[in-house]
């Protein structure tokens, strides 16, 4: 399977400030890649760079294997999709209008399925861009965006400020007409990532933490808790693979950020002899995001 995004060694320099710090990434050909990290750790850098808003100032950025200050409109845009959080429309247009503007652009287009995600959508095909909520114009710029059947979809922070009925609305919609394409998404909203990213990266001050499949993420991040058959021996050092750890004269909780039961349970009984009870749960990727950037700030 070839990766339809790559950076290599790629960086991003405002003046004095490194936004991008050698960043390697590869997205590969028909998943769906949620990038993470708090705000200001690069996400919509590299997505500029990728969609050739932004030049890098070292290293490089692949798209379809063509380097994306190189991106030729007719060879790369009609297979690429891309909204953005600020996304710019033409808003004397209206939504029917809008369509019939850009299908001329993309030899893919479909009007069948243009019209059908007006209809899914519930946008009014008479009224202007300018009189439509901000969530209904996210709407009109994913149907448009679906209506050529990109073969790449780039969305940068696409739920921001959107109440939860419009965010479900455009997950199902994107979902529904994405089949065959890759999704490479940025997001704060991730409950919502959570449950249709197949692979996830962590961005922290420029530099990719991580990078792998939803579930292995989720295997190996668990919280656990430990009821103590005896005190504490002092002073304690802590395995490097947990992180948040917490502790009482009778419990003790950490997360295990590379979580394999036998192994874990061994570390335990190592460090507080038998326990009398050890709780072991799962954690959502809200919980496991919180627990990475806690550790980041503590770290700076």
């Amino acid at each position: 399977m070839s990766d339809v995004i790559r950076t290599v060694d790629l960086e991003k320099r405002f003046g004095g400030t490194v936004v991008l710090d050698r960043l390697n990434l590869a997205v590969s050909e028909g998943s769906v890649y949620g990038l993470l990290g708090p705000n200001g750790c690069g996400k919509s850098t590299t997505i500029k760079i990728l969609m050739n808003i932004l030049e890098p100032s070292a290293g490089r950025a692949e798209i379809f294997g063509n380097d994306s200050r190189r991106i030729s409109p007719r060879r790369d845009l009609t297979r690429i999709g891309y909204v953005s959080e600020n996304q710019e429309l033409p808003e004397w247009m209206t939504v029917e209008y809008l369509m019939e503007y850009l299908k001329p652009f993309y030899p893919s287009w479909d009007e069948a399925r243009a019209a059908e995600l007006i209809w899914q959508f519930d946008l009014p095909r008479d009224r202007k861009l300018r009189h439509l909520s901000h969530g209904m114009r996210m709407k009109a710029a994913l149907a448009a965006l679906l209506a050529y059947r990109p073969k790449l979809i780039v969305l940068d922070e696409p739920f921001t400020g959107l109440d939860s009925l419009v965010r479900d609305e455009l997950i199902e919609g994107l979902l529904e007409n994405a089949e065959g394409s890759t999704i490479f998404i940025s997001s704060h909203d991730l409950a919502e990532i959570e449950t249709f990213a197949s692979h996830i990266g962590y961005l922290d001050r420029g530099r990719l933490r991580f990078s792998e499949e939803m579930s292995s993420l989720s295997g190996r991040f668990r919280e656990i808790e430990i009821a103590l058959a005896r005190a504490l021996p002092a002073p304690l050092v802590w395995p490097p693979t947990w992180m948040r750890a917490e502790e009482s004269a009778a419990l003790v909780r950490f997360v295990d950020t590379q979580f394999e039961y036998e192994r874990t349970m061994a570390e335990v009984r190592r460090l507080f002899g038998e326990p009398r009870d050890v709780t072991v749960r799962p954690m959502p990727l809200r919980e496991i995001f919180v627990t990475l950037a806690k550790a980041s700030r503590k770290a700076a």
